[in-house]
């Protein structure tokens, strides 16, 4: 995949969405050092320090566009990859939460945010970012980096790692036809299977026990009455996390 990487950009995600529209079809991967305008989910800043790794895949219709929210646990599991490769000490730690962070000893350190554009062609950005040496403060979930787990990781050593394990997890994706086996290797790595959690949806809080995930990617939570409900989109917390 090609590579450009920037000093500073006010988001990588936005930079690629840019270019998609003006003929960039990638694979292309876009780096940052730092970014003036980095954003999580529902447009949620995304503190853009040095010494973090900010990285966005863009990729031209890599599926059908219904198939495309499955993007989010291959990049996760490419970034799992990744960092067990460069700091393999941290493994039994490192753990997926649904639907798209990292973390660590139960500390969030990674996030991922899928934005996708239609047009003559779909076009999917693929927006990473990893701490590397920090991490903000009074998050609603904690956070953390992999310098205070005492694991000394640079970015472009990570980046280099993520590249490959990218490459390696999209083709076991298969354009969404091997979902199946992605969706298992997120299981046997994610944060809560089988515990207590919180899911908090724009209107309202469930609460019950994380039974794992559908076919298609969908939280299963299993609530007080035993009834089991599918959700597609909401934040957890476990309750101890929870703020």
């Amino acid at each position: 995949m090609r590579h450009v990487a920037h000093d500073q950009i006010g988001s990588t995600n936005a930079e690629a969405l840019t270019l998609a529209r003006s003929g960039e079809r990638g694979p292309l991967w876009l780096t940052a050092k730092t970014q003036t305008g980095g954003r999580g989910r529902r447009g949620s800043e995304w503190v853009s320090k040095p010494g973090n790794l900010y990285a966005t895949l863009l990729l031209t219709d890599p599926s059908a566009p219904e198939r495309a929210p499955e993007l989010s646990f291959v990049a996760a599991l490419g970034v799992h990859d990744a960092v067990a490769e460069c700091a393999q000490q941290l493994g039994p730690a490192l753990k997926v939460k649904w639907p798209n962070d990292l973390l660590l000893n139960g500390a969030k350190f990674a996030g991922i945010l899928i934005e996708g554009e239609s047009g003559p062609h779909f076009s999917v950005a693929i927006g990473i970012g990893v701490n590397c040496v920090s991490h903000p403060d009074g998050m609603a979930f904690p956070a953390t980096d992999l310098a205070a787990a005492g694991a000394v990781v640079t970015p472009d050593t990570l980046f280099r790692a993520l590249d490959a394990a990218m490459t390696r997890r999209l083709a076991q994706w298969n354009r969404g036809a091997g979902f199946a086996a992605i969706r298992n290797d997120w299981i046997a790595r994610a944060a809560g299977v089988g515990e207590a959690i919180r899911v908090r949806l724009p209107e309202r809080e469930l609460s019950g026990r994380f039974e794992g995930l559908d076919p298609s990617g969908r939280l299963l939570l299993q609530q007080a009455g035993g009834a089991v409900e599918a959700i597609a989109a909401g934040e957890v917390f476990t309750f101890g996390d929870a703020r």
